[in-house]
C-alpha cells in the first residue's frame, strides 16, 4: 500500500450519534483533510443487504466495495434506523471487516493529493485503522442526548419513528459496538476524551482545534 509522507492523520472513535461526524467534517474542512465516515461503509453494505437479500454474499460485497465511490455514502437512505441496526450486526462479520479495512486504509494513508491529510471517524479507528494517527479523539455524549440528535435527524428526513424507538435503537447499537469480539468500540489511552452532551458544535470544534493547533504550530 502506498503511504503519503508528511500528511496529517486524525482518528476519531465514538458511539452512535455522539456528534463525531459533524466534528470530523468541520475539522476536515478547516485543515483541508480528506474526510471518511467509516460507519457509512457498513451502512452501505447493510442497505444493500436489505435491498438485495437474494444476491447478498461475500462476493457481492467485494464487488460493491471495489466500485464504491465516496459520493455513494451520501445516500440519505443510509441514515434510517433499520439500516443502522443492520450495520451494527454486519460489522461483526470478520470477512466483511477485512474487505472494508483495506478500503479505509487506502484513504487514511493515501488521501487524494489535493488534501493535506485524512480524518476518519468510526468505532475502531484509533487502534485498528490508524494506530499511528497524529491526533486521536474519543467523542461521546449521554444516551438521551444522542437519541435526541438522531431523532431530530430522522424527523428532518421525514422518517416516521418515535423518540423511544430511537433510544432503544441507540442502546442496542451501544451494546453491540462495545461488546463485539472483533474491533469493539473502546477508548485508547492516547485518545483525548470529549463529552459533547452540554457543548455546542462550535465549542466542540474549538476544543479540538486548540489541541491540533498547539501541535502543528510548534
Amino acid at each position: 500500500m502506498i503511504k503519503r509522507k508528511d500528511i496529517i492523520k486524525i482518528a476519531i472513535d465514538s458511539p452512535a450519534a455522539a456528534g463525531a461526524g459533524t466534528l470530523a467534517k468541520a475539522i476536515s474542512k478547516h485543515y483541508n483533510l480528506f474526510y471518511l465516515d467509516t460507519g457509512k461503509i457498513y451502512r452501505m453494505i447493510a442497505y444493500l443487504k436489505i435491498k438485495f437479500p437474494k444476491k447478498f454474499n461475500q462476493n457481492f460485497i467485494k464487488s460493491k466495495i471495489k466500485t464504491l465511490k465516496i459520493k455513494d455514502l451520501a445516500n440519505k437512505a443510509l441514515l434510517s434506523d433499520e439500516v443502522g441496526t443492520e450495520a451494527s450486526i454486519i460489522s461483526k462479520v470478520k470477512n466483511t471487516r477485512k474487505l472494508v479495512h483495506s478500503f479505509q486504509l487506502n484513504y487514511a494513508y493515501n488521501p487524494p493529493k489535493s488534501y493535506k491529510g485524512s480524518c476518519l471517524d468510526g468505532r475502531d479507528i484509533t487502534y485498528n485503522i490508524v494506530p499511528d494517527a497524529d491526533f486521536k479523539f474519543f467523542i461521546t455524549a449521554n444516551v438521551k442526548t444522542r437519541a435526541l440528535r438522531r431523532y431530530n435527524e430522522l424527523k428532518s428526513l421525514k422518517k416516521k419513528i418515535s423518540f423511544q424507538e430511537v433510544i432503544k435503537s441507540i442502546k442496542i447499537r451501544d451494546k453491540s459496538d462495545y461488546n463485539r469480539k472483533i474491533s469493539p468500540l473502546k477508548k485508547t489511552k492516547d485518545s483525548v476524551l470529549l463529552n459533547t452532551s452540554k457543548l455546542t458544535k462550535r465549542a466542540c470544534f474549538l476544543k479540538i482545534k486548540k489541541i491540533i493547533d498547539r501541535k502543528i504550530n510548534n
